[in-house]
C-alpha cells in the first residue's frame, strides 16, 4: 500500500510538518511512503493509493495536474493540508498579492487561496456529521490562521467556520462570509480530494528572505488533539479499502 507526501514550500516550518505527518504515517505499518519536495515524479503519484501534501506557494505544472486528474478520475485520493492552494507574491510595502497563476491546478483542488486575518482563535463547526471525518465530533475552538478561498470548482463542505473582518496584508476588501470552508471533499470519477485548511505552523527561520528570525515560532492547529484526529482520519480515508 503506498503512500506519496509532498512537504515543500516557503514561509511553514516544513520540516516540523513533514516530521509529525511522517509518524502518522507510520501508525499504519503496511504502508509504505515516499517522499518529495514537488508534483514531479507522477509516476510514484500514479502507483499510490494516496497524495499527502503540506506545501505554500508551490504548484503542479500543467502537465503534472493533468496527471494529478487522471490518477483521481481512476481512484486516488488526496488529503491537502493547509497552504496547498496558495501562491504568494509580497510587494515591498508587505502587501501580498495572490497571482492567478495555476488555474488549472486550482480548479482541480477546488479553492484557491485569497488571503487570511491575523493568526487567532475561530470556532470550526460540523457542517456534515454523517460522513466519516465527521462522525462523533463536536464543534472547537482552534488559534490558527483562518483560511479565505475562492471557489472554483464544486464540493461538499464537511468543517466549516465564519469571517467578518479584513485582511490587512491582503488588500482592502471586505469578508462577511457565513460559511468559510475549513474541511471539504470533492469528488471527480472515482476518487476524490479531501482539503483541510488547518495547520499553520513557522518556526525562527522559516520567514527568509523576507526576516532573518522570526521571534515567535507557531504551531496553531498542531497545539490540539482534534487536528491530529482529524488527521488520523484522513489517513484512514485516504488508505480505506475501495
Amino acid at each position: 500500500m503506498k503512500v506519496h507526501l509532498i512537504a515543500a514550500g516557503k514561509y511553514h516550518d516544513i520540516d516540523f510538518a513533514r516530521l509529525e505527518l511522517l509518524n502518522l504515517l507510520a501508525e499504519h505499518p503496511e504502508a509504505r511512503t515516499t517522499v518529495a519536495a514537488d508534483y514531479a515524479a507522477t509516476d510514484l503519484i500514479a502507483q499510490s493509493r494516496l497524495l499527502v501534501t503540506y506545501t505554500c506557494d508551490l504548484a503542479a505544472s500543467p502537465e503534472e495536474t493533468a496527471a494529478l486528474s487522471r490518477w483521481i478520475e481512476q481512484g486516488g485520493r488526496w488529503l491537502a493540508l493547509h497552504g496547498t492552494n496558495s501562491l504568494l507574491r509580497f510587494g515591498a510595502d508587505g502587501t501580498v498579492e495572490i497571482p492567478d497563476s495555476a488555474p488549472g491546478f486550482m480548479e482541480l483542488l477546488g479553492t484557491q487561496f485569497v488571503g487570511h486575518p491575523p493568526i487567532g482563535r475561530y470556532k470550526v463547526q460540523v457542517t456534515r456529521a454523517d460522513h466519516q471525518m465527521t462522525t462523533g465530533l463536536r464543534d472547537f475552538g482552534v488559534v490558527d490562521e483562518l483560511y479565505l478561498t475562492r471557489k472554483t470548482a464544486a464540493y461538499d463542505v464537511l468543517l466549516h467556520t465564519a469571517f467578518k473582518g479584513t485582511c490587512p496584508e491582503f488588500g482592502p476588501q471586505e469578508w462577511d462570509e457565513a460559511e468559510v470552508p475549513v474541511l471539504y471533499e470533492r469528488k471527480l470519477g472515482k476518487g476524490s480530494i479531501l482539503y483541510l485548511t488547518l495547520g499553520h505552523c513557522r518556526g525562527h527561520y522559516d520567514l527568509r528572505p523576507l526576516a532573518d528570525f522570526y521571534p515567535h515560532p507557531e504551531r496553531c492547529a498542531w497545539n490540539y488533539p482534534v487536528f491530529y484526529e482529524l488527521l488520523r482520519r484522513g489517513i484512514r480515508w485516504g488508505l480505506a479499502d475501495r
